[in-house]
């Protein structure tokens, strides 16, 4: 067994250029499963550690045990095989082009997480900050390339100089876009808006915002459908952002009575639906001390408003659909008259 063995590490050492390649992606394939085994280890941990979800990390570590395993594969190559010297100069270069790569993509995705996990009010999977996070990507993928192409040689004076008159071109041919996209910047930028921050514009579009990208925002309403607006239109509106600075909101519920009856009975029997309301609720505030105000002596009746608290303006709808049911069955009770009009 043992001289089997030998003989196997003498030929993969002396043999031809065969078996020099066989073993170069032996040696890759070792390496690339080795790291994989590691990376699934590392994100197991880090779940545990953080609270950023197993899908971000995975992503973050996307094809990083892959360009590792090349690089144990290229050095076991030229370390253990007794290859020409030109191929080992070869193997420098492309050895440094692929550590170059790895340091590049990995540096782009652990920013890119990090603006996710910072910008990002939503747990939602489908929220992202994609304006951002191309903007590094493509930075940083710029910036690897040059340091690339200085690596072997080449003179990237000629590239800036081209890019920057083409920059200048593109400027004056893409006004709008560019108007967009620094207005989307600067509102992510500004922490105005979050992503997941649930809005109303002036023009009367409300949802929650899942996206912002190069151009546009995008809103998804409580129906469930998208409305897309233009990120200069976002920067120029005037934008109630109902996640800031809590997601927590007060809402006001009109209720009219008839004349005759007494008025701090009502108070009482409505404060009393009102706290079981919320503290049996899921969407209300409980300990949040509700309100009675009378604020109408009309031609038919006397109205007030019923101030509660919500935990966020999307459960507005669901509490005051609880609240009118029971305070319809407690006045009812009571024989406190509810004004009906016969318009």
């Amino acid at each position: 067994m043992s001289s089997m063995i030998d003989l196997l590490a003498s030929e993969m050492e002396h043999g031809g250029p065969h078996v020099h390649f066989a073993g170069f992606i032996l040696f890759i394939l070792m390496g690339i499963g080795m790291f994989h085994l590691f990376f699934r280890c590392l994100i197991e941990l880090l779940c545990r550690i953080t609270r950023i979800s197993r899908e971000n990390w995975h992503r973050t570590f996307r094809f990083i045990p892959t360009l590792l395993g090349i690089q144990l594969g290229i050095q076991l190559t030229k370390h253990l095989l007794s290859i020409p010297d030109f191929l080992q100069n070869i193997l420098d270069y492309h050895y440094h082009s692929v550590v170059i790569i790895t340091v590049t993509y990995f540096c782009a995705h652990l920013v890119s997480l990090f603006l996710k996990s910072k910008l990002s009010q939503s747990d939602d999977s489908s929220a992202s900050t994609s304006i951002l996070t191309t903007l590094v990507d493509l930075g940083v993928y710029m910036v690897g390339i040059i340091i690339i192409l200085s690596s072997y040689g080449i003179s990237i004076s000629p590239l800036l100089t081209a890019l920057g008159a083409g920059s200048l071109a593109s400027a004056l041919a893409l006004q709008d876009t560019l108007s967009n996209l620094f207005s989307g910047i600067t509102t992510l930028v500004s922490k105005q808006v979050h992503i997941g921050d649930y809005i109303r514009l002036a023009s009367g579009e409300a949802g929650r915002v899942v996206d912002m990208n190069w151009r546009n925002t995008t809103i998804r309403t409580s129906t469930g459908n998208m409305v897309i607006v233009p990120n200069k239109s976002i920067a120029a509106s005037t934008l109630t952002n109902y996640e800031q600075p809590l997601a927590e909101c007060t809402i006001f519920i009109p209720i009219t009575i008839t004349y005759g009856n007494d008025l701090q009975h009502v108070e009482d029997v409505t404060l009393a639906v009102a706290r079981t309301i919320l503290n049996k609720s899921q969407y209300g505030v409980t300990g949040f001390q509700p309100l009675v105000r009378y604020n109408e002596l009309g031609e038919y009746g006397i109205s007030f408003k019923v101030v509660l608290r919500i935990r966020n303006i999307v459960d507005e709808a669901v509490l005051k659909h609880q609240f009118i049911k029971e305070i319809y069955k407690t006045y009812h009770a009571e024989h406190i008259g509810l004004l009906i009009r016969k318009d």
